[in-house]
């Protein structure tokens, strides 16, 4: 981050302790402790993500309000460590360096029931679906997909046909595709 921070504000390291996408916002919880920070919906959307997985780990940058403690900038998010092998069996086998050397294509949202547990995206340049489940949701770090949301996806063909093996927002696939190629020139 570039930008100099408002001497009023801090950055806090802790998890998404809820978030909710109808409602439009959610809390988080600082490693340190203390009270519930505020992550509102729009902040979250200019780090480029319309929901996250309860407990995310979040660096923030926060600011004291007359309602409490806020998030005004999300500066990093990384998954949930929870242990969800094993719970999709297309996906068993599917070690880190197997789904990283998986491209990621670009895609939208179809739909999404988060209820149901499960939803489907596009390809752009195919006609087929894609079937995005819940815990490769919550394994990805995100809670909640929205109709017409531009995503990436790294998918493979199932048994019951192509199926997402990890789901990010198009603004966090960009920024990791360009520092993995800054790494690669130098």
């Amino acid at each position: 981050m570039n930008e100099e921070l408002n001497p009023e504000t801090e950055v806090l390291t802790g998890h998404v302790k809820w978030f909710d996408p109808g409602k439009g916002f959610g809390f988080v919880v600082a490693s340190e402790g203390g009270p519930d920070i505020l992550l509102h919906a729009n902040v979250l959307r200019n780090f480029g993500q319309s929901s996250v997985a309860d407990a995310a780990e979040i660096d923030i940058v926060v600011q004291q309000t007359q309602r409490g403690m806020q998030a005004v900038q999300v500066l990093r998010i990384d998954p949930p460590k929870i242990d969800t092998q094993g719970t999709l069996q297309d996906l068993e086998g599917a070690d880190e360096a197997t789904i990283a050397a998986t491209p990621m294509e670009p895609a939208r949202v179809k739909w999404f029931d988060k209820g149901k547990g499960f939803g489907f995206a596009n390809i752009f340049g195919s006609a087929d679906d894609v079937f995005i489940h819940i815990e490769v949701l919550r394994r990805s770090g995100l809670a909640d997909l929205l109709p017409g949301e531009a995503v990436c996806i790294r998918a493979v063909d199932g048994k019951r046909g192509r199926m997402a093996m990890t789901v990010s927002s198009w603004e966090t696939a960009i920024a990791e595709d360009l520092s993995q190629s800054q790494k690669a020139a130098e």
